[in-house]
């Protein structure tokens, strides 16, 4: 995708209203999110992702947006990744996970690392209760609000 499609793009998204966008290719990942007014956040990295262009789409037609369903209503709470980067369950190689399924977990507590630019970045669980699924593979790369982990509260 060159700057003249990115730029396309954004005016698209601005004339309907989007807030997000997501796109894959070749292994490229692409990540447009509004970040309020006037402005907007921007991550590529190398790892696959359902691509948001319709299928079969003839070369150079004008993107189409597909709006992802909401998620059912459930009572569990998701951690969310708070940096793009690459995800680890534990601080290295051979040392335990930091949370597995069925652990229960403390606001504040540390859940995983998520690596960006060379720094390793806690991430810290927002809510009390036990770890229900982990979402992400080890030493995969994570965007900016990908759940990581799904917690029941309590």
């Amino acid at each position: 995708m060159d700057n003249k499609e990115l730029a396309q793009l954004v005016r698209l998204m601005k004339a309907q209203g989007v807030a997000e966008f997501s796109y894959s290719r070749d292994g490229l990942e692409l990540a447009v999110k509004f970040a309020g007014v006037g402005g907007y956040a921007l991550a590529a990295a190398a790892a696959p992702a359902p691509a948001a262009f319709a299928p079969g789409a003839p070369a150079g037609a004008a993107p189409t947006v597909q709006m992802a369903a909401s998620p059912p209503v459930s009572d569990h709470k998701s951690i969310k990744a708070s940096l793009v980067g690459t995800f680890y369950r534990s601080s290295g190689p051979d040392a335990p996970a930091y949370v597995n399924v069925g652990d229960k977990v403390r606001k504040g507590q540390v859940v995983c690392i998520i690596e960006a630019m060379k720094l390793m970045n806690q991430i810290e669980s927002d809510v009390d209760g036990t770890i229900t699924e982990v979402l992400v593979d080890n030493a995969q790369p994570v965007q900016f609000g990908h759940e990581l982990f799904r917690v029941r509260p309590g």
